[in-house]
C-alpha cells in the first residue's frame, strides 16, 4: 500500500449523505414543520429491524412520508437531512406493533438488520444502523443512572431527562479496539465457536476506563491470545460505528513481539497465524477451507489493508 494512496475504504454503516442538523433537534416548532414537508422521508423500525420494500434481487428501506407518523409509534428520532435538505425521521414500532393490520400491510417486510443493510445504499445502510443504535440505547435506559426514576426522550431523541432530578443522559458508544497484529511476513486471526466453520477474523476487545486505544489493544491481545505487543507499534487504520448494540469498532495494525499463542477459552476457540498468500486466497473466496468476515465488517478492510500494505 503506497503510502500516499493508503486504502481508504467507505466504511459500511458510516455516516454517508446525512447531515445530523444537531441544532434542529431542540428547535419544537422546526421539527413539527419537518413532519409535514412534502419530501419528509421516514423509515420504520421493530425490534431493531428495518422496514424494507423488494427491489430487484435485493432490498432496500421502504421510506414513508408524513402519514407514518399516524401509526403510533413506540420512539421517534430525527436523523437529520437528507443532500436535498429533506428531514429524516426513524420510528420504532414496538414489539406490540402487527404489520399484517396495520395500514401498511403489503408494502414491505421487517427484515433482519445484518442481512438488509448489505443490499442498501451506503445512505440507507447509514441511516438505519444510526436509528438502530439510538433505538436500543432507549431501550436499555428507561431509568435515570442517578436516582432511578424513569427519564423521558427530548431532543428529538438525542437525549433522555430525568423529570426527578433534572439529570441529563446522552447516547452511549462503546469503543472498542479491532486489531490485526502481525510479524515476518504473518498476520494473527482468531475465531469464536458462535461463527461459521472456517470463518476467521481480527480479534477485539473493549477499551477500558483509564486506558488508551495502544494500550487496550495490547491488553485484549495477551488476554485473548498470549500475545505480547509494544503500544508504540499500534497504527490507527479507519472506524466503523457498529450497531450490536452500539460501538465504535477503531481498526488498528500492530506490530507483535511474540509469537507464542495462548487462548482465552472464555473469548477464543482457536488462534492462529496466517500468511499473506493464505490470507489472500481467504478474501478472495480460494482457500480450502478458511474464509474472512464479509465487506460489511471492519475486520474485512483491516485484513485487506495490510494485504496491500504488504503488496510486493
Amino acid at each position: 500500500m503506497d503510502e500516499k494512496h493508503p486504502y481508504r475504504p467507505l466504511m459500511p454503516l458510516s455516516d454517508s449523505g446525512i447531515d445530523r442538523a444537531g441544532l434542529r433537534r431542540s428547535d419544537a416548532d422546526w421539527l413539527a414543520q419537518a413532519r409535514r414537508h412534502d419530501e419528509v422521508r421516514v423509515l420504520l423500525m421493530c425490534g431493531g429491524e428495518p422496514l424494507t420494500q423488494p427491489s430487484g434481487r435485493q432490498a432496500r428501506l421502504l421510506w414513508l412520508g408524513e402519514a407514518a407518523f399516524t401509526l403510533s409509534p413506540a420512539m421517534e428520532v430525527f436523523l437529520g437531512e437528507d443532500e436535498d435538505g429533506a428531514p429524516l425521521f426513524a420510528l420504532d414500532m414496538g414489539a406490540s406493533f402487527d404489520l399484517g393490520a396495520s395500514p401498511i400491510a403489503g408494502l414491505g417486510t421487517f427484515q433482519d438488520f445484518r442481512g438488509a443493510v448489505q443490499a442498501m445504499s451506503a445512505f440507507e445502510a447509514s441511516a438505519a444502523a444510526t436509528a438502530r443504535a439510538l433505538f436500543e440505547w432507549h431501550r436499555s435506559h428507561g431509568f435515570c443512572a442517578r436516582c432511578g426514576a424513569p427519564s423521558r426522550a427530548v431532543e428529538a431523541g438525542w437525549k433522555r431527562e430525568c423529570p426527578s432530578c433534572g439529570r441529563e443522559h446522552f447516547p452511549r458508544t462503546d469503543p472498542v479496539a479491532i486489531m490485526l497484529p502481525t510479524r515476518d511476513g504473518q498476520a494473527l486471526l482468531g475465531r469464536q465457536a458462535a461463527w461459521p466453520p472456517g470463518m476467521w477474523s481480527c480479534l477485539a476487545g473493549f477499551i477500558e476506563p483509564g486506558e488508551s486505544i495502544e494500550q487496550g489493544a495490547c491488553r485484549e491481545l495477551l488476554e485473548e491470545a498470549g500475545i505480547e505487543a509494544d503500544p508504540g507499534s499500534v497504527r490507527y487504520l479507519f472506524s466503523q460505528p457498529w450497531p450490536f448494540p452500539s460501538s465504535l469498532m477503531i481498526g488498528l495494525l500492530m506490530g507483535a513481539e511474540t509469537t507464542d499463542i495462548t487462548v482465552d477459552p472464555h473469548e477464543l476457540e482457536n488462534a492462529r497465524w496466517f500468511g499473506r498468500q493464505e490470507i489472500m486466497e481467504m478474501l478472495e473466496g480460494r482457500h480450502p477451507d478458511a474464509f474472512c468476515p464479509p465487506p460489511l465488517a471492519v475486520a474485512h478492510h483491516i485484513i485487506r489493508a495490510w494485504v496491500e500494505e504488504t503488496a510486493e
